[in-house]
């Protein structure tokens, strides 16, 4: 290896050319349905200050690339894997077409068998993989050694024989100044690590730099020290547009920057037509519920100023032609609504909203459907008034009510988040988020049911008896001792044989796409698109180009 490594070194460092400044890499995994929205804005910055860059997706590469690997071994496994294999341009082709509710049954077969084919080609080597899944059964990502460990030894990560060849050919031919890795999920720790350590051993001298939502939450750390200062020349936190330009000796000019997608535009992500992610803002404009993540890592809220959005979205919708926008805020702020409500992008788009009395006025509801809003997604959290309250989430339940139904009437489609086992709910007000659910359960599209992890951090945590939530020091949550005794095997019991199995609710949980999840539900909505100038259409969300 050592050889190889070495001779791959020195063709890199007799090329004289430079073609590209900065290359942007998203690697491995996370659910490789529409492009990566951070670097696009990243590359977007670089390019308007005339740096040269290019940005890769290297989750949806990497995981293709594993899907079409061929490998004898496989040969041996079982009719059902052999069987997916077989039938792997069926099932992308499926994942990719057009999609509807009739279709759930087949669309829930593909990704069984998509996902199949990846468990199969990671067991080999000790790693459970899936789309939007990368464990590893020796190697933690909370651990900073078992990191530095992934970076010592690329060569044993499941995706170097994909990264291996990519990165020496880009370096070979593009001979960038800097690397930039976007690390926003723990499943792409360990592979982020392992291209790092790939970069450092065959091109030593380039710089290295590492951000991401991630990376991020781990510089926010009241105790932080960085352990990863031989591998990463720099690390980010937050939005990394005056990073990258000041690592490169660039002052930044005051002009606003629109998201760059032509990198992305000849991949095929697994979606019936191209999802644009964009972000109107970093942080949440609400900024006061008790336990958030958001709150404990103390992120300020930075909007987009309002016109700079719908310029974008205009300017990118007329030259990425998407079928969905995918608005990434945590919550789409009420004057972002109502200038999309008088400015409609064109496409459908859907996105996170706060239940206020504005979504539970009809007539404004029926407004935000004409704008090409197609699916809301409400973080509800609980249907028992005092947990809300204590929580200080700002919702009234009577409003949620009143708004799920204005929703419906104007055919929005709901995705409710539900949050269980929180240290201010109780089993019994578990119950009447329960009996909220089943009362509204016909105006209810979507159902997300999560159960709460402490962040390590937060004020909160002072007030609990707390102990390791995971082992290792990078480790964001902390398990605590429920003030009222309802522990969390207790509500994943509730959760699983009460709650999931009433007939009221099991149908709801049914319509969620496996994997994809709210990424894709909008797909299988009927009688809910918009036409590119914004006038309702009659006809489901389907593709013209698959």
């Amino acid at each position: 290896m050592n050889v190889l490594l070495n001779h791959q070194s020195s063709i890199i460092h007799r090329q004289s050319t430079i073609n590209e400044r900065m290359i942007l890499i998203y690697p491995p995994v996370a659910k490789p349905c529409e492009p990566p929205a951070g670097i696009a804005r990243l590359a977007g910055a670089l390019r308007q200050h005339r740096v040269p860059c290019q940005a890769i997706d290297a989750n949806l590469e990497g995981l293709r690339h594993l899907l079409h690997g061929s490998d004898p071994s496989l040969l041996h496994e079982d009719t059902w894997t052999r069987r997916a294999r077989r039938n792997l341009k069926t099932h992308l082709k499926d994942v990719q077409g057009s999609l509807s509710p009739g279709a759930m049954d087949r669309y829930r077969r593909t990704v069984s068998d998509l996902n199949r084919i990846l468990f199969t080609a990671g067991r080999s080597k000790g790693v459970r993989l899936g789309l939007a899944n990368y464990q590893d059964g020796h190697l933690s990502p909370l651990r900073s050694q078992d990191l530095l460990q992934a970076a010592g030894m690329p060569e044993k990560n499941l995706f170097f024989p994909y990264f291996s060849q990519r990165l020496s050919k880009m370096l070979t031919k593009k001979q960038p100044e800097v690397v930039g890795l976007s690390l926003n999920f723990l499943s792409q720790a360990l592979t982020t690590f392992a291209m790092a350590g790939y970069l450092r051993q065959i091109a030593p001298d380039i710089r290295i730099v590492l951000g991401g939502g991630l990376v991020t939450s781990w510089m926010k750390m009241p105790h932080w020290q960085n352990p990863f200062g031989s591998l990463f020349d720099h690390m980010t936190a937050g939005p990394g547009e005056t990073a990258l330009l000041d690592i490169l000796g660039i002052s930044r000019n005051d002009r606003p920057c629109m998201p760059d997608y032509d990198d992305f535009s000849s991949n095929t992500y697994l979606s019936p037509g191209l999802i644009l992610p964009y972000s109107a803002s970093s942080g949440c404009y609400w900024h006061r519920c008790s336990f958030c993540p958001e709150t404990a890592e103390k992120n300020s809220s930075r909007p987009v100023p309002v016109s700079t959005v719908i310029r974008d979205l205009h300017a990118l919708s007329e030259k990425t032609n998407p079928l969905l926008i995918h608005l990434l805020d945590n919550a789409v702020r009420p004057e972002l609504m109502d200038a999309i409500v008088e400015n409609p992008p064109g496409p459908a788009w859907y996105g996170f909203a706060r239940i206020t009395p504005r979504l539970a006025d009809p007539e404004f509801c029926r407004a935000l459907r004409d704008s090409g809003c197609v699916m809301v997604q409400l973080g509800l959290e609980s249907g028992d008034q005092n947990v809300l309250d204590r929580l200080h989430k700002g919702i009234d339940l009577n409003t949620a009510a009143a708004a799920l139904k204005a929703l419906q009437a104007a055919s929005i489609a709901t995705y409710v988040y539900l949050l269980f086992g929180t240290p201010v709910e109780t089993r019994s007000a578990a119950e009447k988020t329960m009996r909220f659910t089943i009362d509204h359960s016909d105006r209810i599209g979507f159902l997300n049911l999560a159960i709460f992890n402490l962040p390590a951090y937060g004020a909160e945590v002072q007030e609990l008896e707390t102990s390791s939530f995971y082992d290792g020091d990078l480790s964001l949550y902390r398990n605590f001792t429920h003030p009222g005794g309802w522990h969390r095997d207790q509500v994943r019991q509730f959760l699983d044989k009460v709650f999931k199995r009433h007939p009221a609710i099991a149908p709801i949980l049914r319509r969620d796409p496996p994997v994809f999840s709210s990424n894709h539900a909008p797909f299988f909505l009927p009688d809910r698109t918009t036409g590119h100038t914004g006038t309702p259409a009659t006809s489901p969300i389907v593709s013209n180009n698959c």
